[in-house]
C-alpha cells in the first residue's frame, strides 16, 4: 500500500519507516522538506515533498502532526486528496501547556474529540483513530513480555477500521474496534494516561492491552 504521510516529527519518521520496513511505500509530507535532508538520505526510499502531494501519494494517509496543527495539516493536504482515502489519525488534542502534576491539558471538552472535528471538516475521508495512545519507540514491531499491546481504533467506516487493523497486525499490534467516532473521546484521552509515568517517573515504556475472558 502507498502511504501518505502527514507529519515530519518523530511520529512521522517512525511510522514511515516502518511501513517500508513491512513491504509499503511512503511519502512523508511536510512544510520543511529541507530540515529532512539528512534523514532522508539514511532513508532513500521513502519520497519527501508537500503536504499536498503526500496525500495524492497515498492510497492511504496518516496524520502525525501535532494535535493544534491537525485541521490546517489537512487544509493543505487538500479535500480532493483526502476524499475517499483511509486518514488514520493519530493525533491528540494536546493544548500548547504545561501538564499539571504529570497530566496534559486538552484544548477540547469532554463531550466532544478533535478526530470529530477533522472527520466533520472533511466528511469524504474515512477517519480511524490509531497510533495515539502509545509512544513512538514501540509503534513498529512491539516486544513486551505480556505479549502484544492493543491499539484502540474508532472510525464510522467498517471497511476502513478493517485496512487499519490488517496493518497494525502487520507491525506487530492487536486492535480492538470501539465503534464509530466518537469513541474517539475516550481513546483521546489515553494519551494522558500514557505519559503520566513518563512525566512522573521518566517511564515512557509502556503499552496498553486489552484482556478478555474466554467463551
Amino acid at each position: 500500500m502507498k502511504i501518505g504521510v502527514l507529519g515530519s516529527g518523530t511520529v512521522g519518521q517512525t511510522l514511515a519507516a516502518g511501513f517500508v520496513k513491512h513491504g509499503h511505500s511512503a511519502m512523508i509530507g511536510t512544510r520543511n522538506p529541507a530540515k529532512l535532508k539528512d534523514w532522508a538520505a539514511k532513508n532513500p526510499g521513502i519520497g519527501i515533498g508537500s503536504l499536498n502531494e503526500a496525500a495524492a501519494f497515498g492510497e492511504a494517509v496518516l496524520l502525525a502532526v501535532k494535535g493544534t496543527a491537525a485541521l490546517e495539516s489537512l487544509r493543505q493536504a487538500g479535500g480532493e486528496n483526502l476524499s475517499g482515502k483511509i486518514v488514520m489519525d493519530a493525533t491528540n488534542p494536546i493544548a500548547d501547556e504545561p501538564p499539571e502534576d504529570g497530566v496534559l491539558r486538552f484544548f477540547t471538552k469532554m463531550n466532544e474529540s478533535l478526530m470529530e472535528r477533522l472527520q466533520q471538516e472533511f466528511p469524504g475521508a474515512r477517519l480511524v483513530k490509531a497510533f495515539n495512545s502509545v509512544g513512538a519507540a514501540s509503534f513498529i514491531d512491539p516486544a513486551f513480555p505480556g505479549g502484544r499491546p492493543t491499539m484502540f481504533l474508532c472510525g464510522n467506516d467498517d471497511a476502513a477500521k478493517r485496512t487499519v487493523a490488517k496493518l497494525l497486525d502487520q507491525v506487530g499490534w492487536d486492535s480492538a474496534d470501539m465503534g464509530p467516532a466518537i469513541a474517539a473521546r475516550a481513546i483521546e484521552p489515553l494519551c494522558i494516561l500514557w505519559c503520566i509515568p513518563g512525566f512522573l517517573r521518566n517511564q515512557w515504556t509502556h503499552a496498553f492491552k486489552l484482556l478478555q475472558q474466554s467463551g
